[in-house]
């Protein structure tokens, strides 16, 4: 039987449907044909690269010999120039990692948010988000829903509160003919519209009542009515045991 996994907030946004329904039927869909490969070795060789200097040619190789699969190996070297380029062009005095932190969506959903590092350059503190979607990255309300929720992260975390807020995007671009090759595109948080209060807790409604109508789906329970999926999930402790880096 299909597990159901609790998605990080770049997943929570990237999954979120207009109603409750077809974010159930996304998550069943997505417990049932899970993605076949992570950009988890991305994130760390980000970190590996940035936090512990670890040269550039040992990451390669480490890529090279670890993953198996020849189209995913050459998806993630791809996108390792783009990284290294665009931090030696940013030349940070310092780069630290940070821990996980959880948002709380409601009905007992604590969400894992993993930022991946934090650099300083001249005394300005920069917070760079990796989406490393290859196609289709956040965008419209789903990009907005996204930034919202990292804001207020942000916000409420003394260390991170001065931060600017950078979305690394590493997707193809789109055009027509053949496919060309990922690129960079750099974008300021702050030019992405955030949604209200009213409409993020709405959205955030959508989701978790999508999500306990698709864990009692592939669980062959009966669904069960909205007020009763408001009390707390008796399974909690399996939200922190889910890696949240899936492509």
């Amino acid at each position: 039987m299909a597990k159901l996994k609790v998605p990080s907030v770049q997943h929570l946004a990237r999954n979120w449907q207009p109603t409750s329904e077809r974010t159930c039927k996304k998550l069943v869909t997505l417990a049932n044909s899970p993605p076949t490969f992570n950009y988890n070795s991305l994130f760390f060789a980000a970190r590996d690269m940035l936090v512990f200097n670890q040269p550039y040619d040992e990451i390669v190789e480490g890529i090279r010999r670890a993953v198996k699969r020849a189209d995913v190996r050459q998806n993630l070297l791809g996108v390792l120039p783009l990284i290294r380029d665009h931090f030696a062009s940013v030349s940070p005095d310092f780069v630290q990692s940070i821990d996980r932190r959880y948002y709380s969506i409601g009905r007992g959903l604590m969400v894992p948010f993993d930022p991946p590092l934090l650099y300083g350059v001249g005394g300005q503190l920069t917070f760079p988000w990796f989406s490393f979607w290859r196609q289709n990255p956040l965008a419209k309300e789903r990009l907005s829903l996204f930034v919202t929720l990292v804001d207020e992260l942000l916000a409420d975390d003394p260390d991170l509160a001065g931060a600017k807020f950078q979305i690394l995007d590493f997707s193809v671009p789109k055009v027509k003919g053949r496919e060309p090759e990922r690129e960079l595109r750099v974008i300021d948080a702050r030019d992405i519209p955030r949604v209200d209060d009213k409409t993020k807790v709405e959205m955030l409604r959508v989701f978790a009542d999508g999500y306990f109508m698709a864990e009692a789906q592939l669980a062959g329970r009966p669904t069960a009515p909205a007020e009763e999926r408001e009390r707390h999930d008796p399974r909690q402790s399996d939200f922190f045991d889910d890696d949240p880096r899936k492509p």
